[in-house]
C-alpha cells in the first residue's frame, strides 16, 4: 500500500494480536481443571468455527468483492483493472492457501502434530485403520473360503480377525483340544501331526482349524510352526455369527472340512485372478467409518512418534501464523480508510476490527480447551501444555506487528494476496478440523446450531465499529 510506518499503529496491531490470542491460554487453563460432556465441547467448538467463518468473510474477502462491484460499472478503467485483479489475487491465494495448510498439516502430523486436536487425532487414526484393513483384506484375499463371503459382509470380517506371529516350532493348537479360533496363514508353514506323524503342510493361503469350530470336536491334529508364521486369527464366536449372517460362507466352510485336497495347481491361476478381484470389491464394500479411538490406541500413537511434543508445537503454530498477519493487515487498511491523522484522533478503540477479533477470541477458546483435554489425556505435563498455548500469544502478537509493517511497505494486489492466503489456510482448517471434532464429539444437530450461533454473534460485533 507504500503507507508510511507508523509505530503508534504497530503497537496497537501488537496489542490486537495479544488480544484475539488471549483466550487461547484461558481456554488452556480451562482445559486442564474441566473435562466437559462432549456434547459441551461440541458446541463450544462449532460455535468457535462459525466465529471464524464470520470474521473470514465479512473483514477479508467482503471489503475485496465489495471494492470489485463498487468500481465494476465506473468509467474508471484502471481502478476496474485494480479492483479485478485484488478479487482474482485473492481467489487465487486462497486456494494456494488451503493447499499449502493442507501440505504442512500433513508433514507435520506425520511427525505427531496429529495429537494436538481430537479431531485431528480422529482422522490420523482413521486412516491408520484403513490403512490397516486395506493390507489385511490383500492377505485375505489368498484365502480361496473367504471368496464366498460378500462385500456387505467384509468389515465384519476386517474388525474381528487379528494379526498373530509363532516362532519356528511353536505349536499354534494341541490334537485333542477344544477348538475355540481358526487361522488364516499369511506367511511361512504350518506342520499338521496327527498321533506324532507328520501328514501334511499347510502354506501362505490356507486355512486351519476350522473343522473343531463347524464340528465342536476336539482338534483332529496338532499344529506346529515350521518356520516363522504370521496368521490372522479368527475366534469362534466372530466365526459363528459370519455364518449366521452368511450362508455361503458357511456352506464353503463345510465343504473345506470335507475335503481340504481340492486344490488343484491347474486353478492356480484363476484362483490369483479370482482373489484380486475379490479384494478389490473387498475394499469398495468396506464402508467409510469413522470412530474416536480408544486411549489407548492413541497412547500408542504418541509412543511411536518420538518427535510429537515439538510436532503438536509446530502443528499450533500452523494453526495460528495466518491469522496474526490478517490482523495487522486489517488494522492497516481501517487506519488507511480513516486517515493517520483521524485514527489517532479517535484513538484506539475507533480503529479495532471488532468482528475480526471477536471472531478469532471466539474460536481459539474452544479450540484451545478441546486441544489441552486430550494433551492432557496422552499424558503430557499441564505445565508444558499451557507453555505451548501461552507461546502462541506471542507470536500471535508479533506476526499481527508485522503484517502490519509488511502491509504498508507491499502493493495493495500483494497485500490482498497474503491475505487471501491466511483466509484459505483458516477456513481449510475450520472445515478438516474444527467442524469434522464437532460433529464426532456432539453430532450434526449440535453442530448446526452451534456454528449458526457463532456466525451470527460474530456478525453483531459489526454494531461496534
Amino acid at each position: 500500500m507504500g503507507l508510511e510506518f507508523n509505530f503508534q499503529y504497530f503497537t496497537w496491531a501488537v496489542a490486537l494480536g495479544v488480544l484475539s490470542a488471549a483466550s487461547l491460554p484461558l481456554g488452556s487453563a480451562l482445559g486442564l481443571v474441566w473435562q466437559p460432556r462432549a456434547r459441551i465441547t461440541a458446541a463450544l467448538t462449532a460455535f468457535g468455527g462459525g466465529a471464524l467463518i464470520a470474521a473470514l468473510a465479512l473483514e477479508l474477502v467482503a471489503p475485496t468483492a465489495a471494492d470489485f462491484i463498487k468500481v465494476s460499472h465506473s468509467g474508471d478503467l484502471e481502478a476496474r483493472h485494480e479492483a479485478a485483479g485484488n478479487l482474482l489475487s485473492l481467489i487465487v491465494s486462497a486456494l494456494i492457501g488451503g493447499c499449502l495448510f493442507l501440505i504442512l498439516n500433513e508433514i507435520i502430523n506425520a511427525k505427531g502434530g496429529f495429537l494436538r486436536k481430537t479431531a485431528t487425532t480422529i482422522s490420523f487414526m482413521s486412516r491408520s485403520r484403513a490403512k490397516r484393513n486395506r493390507e489385511i483384506l490383500q492377505q485375505l484375499a489368498k484365502i480361496k473360503v473367504l471368496h464366498t463371503l460378500p462385500p456387505e459382509h467384509i468389515e465384519m470380517l476386517v474388525e474381528s480377525v487379528r494379526p498373530q506371529s509363532f516362532d519356528a516350532g511353536e505349536v499354534l493348537f494341541e490334537e485333542g483340544t477344544a477348538g475355540d479360533r481358526m487361522y488364516f496363514i499369511e506367511t511361512g508353514i504350518v506342520e499338521l501331526v496327527e498321533g506324532g506323524d507328520k501328514f501334511k503342510e499347510l502354506a501362505a493361503g490356507e486355512t486351519l482349524g476350522e473343522i473343531a469350530l463347524l464340528t465342536g470336536a476336539p482338534r483332529t491334529a496338532t499344529a506346529r510352526a515350521k518356520d516363522v508364521v504370521d496368521a490372522l486369527v479368527l475366534d469362534k464366536g466372530d466365526f459363528d455369527r459370519l455364518r449366521r449372517v452368511c450362508p455361503e460362507l458357511d456352506e464353503a466352510a463345510r465343504a473345506l472340512a470335507e475335503d481340504r485336497l481340492d486344490e488343484l495347481a491347474s486353478f492356480q491361476q484363476e484362483r490369483a485372478t479370482h482373489a484380486a478381484v475379490w479384494a478389490s470389491q473387498a475394499v469398495h464394500g468396506l464402508r467409510n467409518k469413522t470412530t474416536i479411538p480408544s486411549p489407548e490406541e492413541v497412547l500408542k500413537a504418541k509412543e511411536s512418534h518420538s518427535g510429537a511434543p515439538l510436532a503438536i508445537w509446530l502443528g499450533i503454530l500452523l494453526d495460528g501464523i495466518p491469522e496474526s498477519f490478517v490482523i495487522g493487515a486489517s488494522l492497516l487498511a481501517t487506519t488507511a480508510l480513516l486517515g493517520a491523522s483521524d485514527a489517532a484522533t479517535f484513538g484506539f478503540l475507533a480503529v479495532v476490527p471488532y468482528t475480526l477479533i471477536a471472531g478469532l477470541f471466539l474460536s481459539n477458546f474452544p479450540e484451545a480447551m478441546s486441544s489441552s483435554i486430550g494433551m492432557g489425556k496422552q499424558g503430557m505435563s499441564k505445565s508444558k501444555i499451557f507453555l505451548m498455548w501461552f507461546s502462541l500469544v506471542i507470536v500471535t502478537a508479533l506476526g499481527a506487528g508485522v503484517g502490519y509493517w509488511l502491509g504498508g511497505a507491499a502493493p495493495e494486489w500483494v497485500v490482498v494476496g497474503i491475505e487471501g492466503l491466511a483466509a484459505g489456510a483458516m477456513l481449510t482448517m475450520i472445515a478438516s478440523t474444527m467442524v469434522p471434532e464437532a460433529v464426532h464429539l456432539g453430532g450434526a444437530n449440535i453442530t448446526g446450531l452451534g456454528t449458526l450461533t457463532g456466525f451470527l454473534v460474530a456478525v453483531s460485533f459489526k454494531f461496534l465499529e
